[in-house]
């Protein structure tokens, strides 16, 4: 059973999550400055991690440390994200909803939904009287957040300089941890929130933990089948799908989990459908030109 406080956390927790997320609406609709989506999104969990940590002033160092890391990493992606807009001018994902109300509104949904969904392992621990010793489990979770961390962070700096370099122009990033995977930086999004959970392990009881699981089941399920991974291939084949270095590229690069080129590209289809998430939405066109 959930207790109070942790009812009262979550209740909180949205109350204020819907409320950032009308403001940046507002903003974005009323003004058409449609540049602060993404920040509204990645700002909301330090609002999040910070308000339930003061509001419940206990200052456990798990609770410290839990809220330290949501901090870190989401104030880097609010900075980086806004930047790139900034450097950019457009992110071509808004193209479809920037005249579309009803559009803009899901967006914001999905992403305060995400947000409120991410930091619900830093809810219930911050909301938590029980303060056991650090464990295992805590040093698990937290080496999976830093290395998915520095995975994450180290894509988004090679692909940003990837972008803003000239010889790269109409090319594919293929340099650094994008030679081993095609979506390293998502890599570490997911493994950093699944390290939020792990590392939430040790004050959990009962249905405390069907919530705290939502948050990185959400990630990775929105990543791999919605608004990550099939976006950006779909791109990718219909810019370079004709061109024989970049299926060759693809069929030897890991979706996901960075992987030697030289062994992905020698496993059979079947074992890197089942355990290294290369679905067929992926991939629609080089499957049907095999």
């Amino acid at each position: 059973m959930l207790t109070d406080t942790d009812k009262e956390f979550l209740y909180l927790t949205a109350v204020v999550t819907v409320g950032y997320q009308l403001f940046f609406f507002l903003i974005a609709v009323v003004l058409k400055f449609d540049k602060v989506i993404d920040f509204a999104g990645s700002s909301n969990f330090v609002v999040i991690a910070v308000l339930t940590l003061l509001q419940r002033s206990s200052w456990h160092l798990r609770q410290v440390v839990l809220t330290s890391l949501m901090v870190i990493w989401s104030s880097r992606l609010a900075i980086y994200l806004l930047i790139r807009i900034l450097r950019w001018g457009e992110d071509k994902r808004h193209d479809k909803m920037r005249n579309n109300v009803g559009r803009i509104a899901f967006y914001f949904l999905v992403q305060g939904f995400w947000a409120w969904s991410v930091t619900l392992p830093i809810t219930i621990v911050n909301a938590s009287e029980k303060d056991p010793n650090i464990q295992t489990v805590d040093i698990i979770g937290w080496t999976m957040w830093f290395v998915g961390a520095v995975v994450e962070l180290v894509a988004d700096k090679i692909k940003f300089s990837f972008k803003n370099s000239p010889e790269s122009k109409g090319k594919w990033c293929d340099v650094g941890l994008w030679k081993y995977s095609r979506h390293p930086n998502y890599f570490g999004d997911i493994l950093l929130s699944w390290g939020y959970f792990v590392a939430s392990i040790p004050i959990l009881e009962g249905s405390e933990w069907f919530v705290v699981l939502i948050g990185p089941i959400f990630v990775t399920l929105l990543l791999l089948f919605v608004s990550g991974l099939p976006h950006l291939e779909k791109s990718a084949e219909k810019k370079f799908g004709n061109l024989d270095a970049y299926r060759i590229y693809k069929k030897r690069t890991s979706p996901l989990i960075p992987l030697p080129p030289a062994v992905y590209g020698n496993l059979p289809h079947w074992f890197k459908a089942v355990f290294l998430f290369e679905f067929p939405i992926y991939s629609r066109r080089s499957y049907r030109n095999q």
